[in-house]
């Protein structure tokens, strides 16, 4: 590795992962970002999730801590900043990573379940930049990565919620990004499409009672290139967007989806 982020902190919401045969978007992010030099302060409402990943880094040679914290709730949130600055001192990066996929048509969508998908998708997101925006802005520095989603570009009647919160976090991003900008810290967001992932594939195979490679060859064949990405390509682009090899880049959507996008009609 070039160790790009040598001396730089990365907290990872989201480091741990669904149960699944591949590498997750925030396990694949966090072991990235570690490889590359940064210590990692990987965050999950699942601890023992969170502290695999962590273990995952430290026996690489890599310095990592798990945190537990629910970013629904603010206080959580604030926790996070606050581990990262007790443990590392700084916060240079931030990685957002948490999402659901609530799913459903509108008549047919309890109001609930729309306002846990934003709560989680958005709300969740803004909560974590909020907390650690402060300590970049004293600083003059510091990057921000959302995850979002090619279906934040996209309609669907069947995933109206998920839809609508990953365009709102399009918005976010750019929001973020014009504010800070005078202040040294970049936002920007990746948007996946089809990824080999447990939450894209296994939890969908497990959902509809299918074989996991029925799953993978479907989200496959929907690909202009004809295979799915990894979270390894995800955590790359990340890397990329948080490394100072971005250092002009801010307030950017950008789709890691092998195609997908422009299939869409999508400019």
């Amino acid at each position: 590795m070039t160790q790009k982020l040598a001396g730089r902190t990365a907290v990872v919401v989201g480091g741990g992962q669904t149960p699944g045969a591949t590498v997750g978007n925030g396990r694949a992010a966090a072991l990235t970002y570690a490889r590359e030099g940064a210590d990692v302060l990987v965050v999950d409402r699942d601890l023992d999730s969170a502290e695999e990943t962590a273990e995952l880094i430290r026996k690489e040679g890599g310095t990592s801590l798990a945190h537990r914290a629910d970013i629904t709730v603010e206080a959580d949130c604030e926790s996070i900043a606050g581990a990262a600055l007790d443990t590392y001192g700084r916060i240079d990066i931030l990685h957002n990573n948490v999402g659901i996929v609530p799913a459903g048509r509108t008549e047919d969508l309890a109001a609930e379940t729309w306002r846990r998908g934003f709560e989680i998708n958005l709300t969740g997101m803004w909560l974590t930049c909020k907390a650690v925006l402060p300590h970049m802005r004293h600083r003059g520095s510091g990057t921000i990565v959302n995850i979002s989603s090619m279906a934040g570009l996209l309609a669907g009647g069947e995933t109206i919620a998920y839809n609508t919160s990953k365009a709102a976090v399009h918005s976010l991003t750019r929001s973020l990004a014009i504010e800070y900008a005078p202040h040294g810290v970049r936002v920007n967001c990746i948007a996946p499409g089809m990824m080999d992932t447990p939450m894209g594939v296994d939890a969908n195979a497990r959902a509809g009672g299918v074989s996991r490679d029925d799953v993978a060859a479907q989200r496959a064949a929907m690909v202009p290139m004809r295979r799915q990405g990894s979270g390894w390509d995800v955590a790359r682009a990340a890397l990329f967007l948080a490394s100072d090899e971005s250092a002009f880049i801010t307030g950017v959507v950008l789709a890691v989806d092998g195609g997908f996008s422009l299939r869409a009609g999508i400019q």
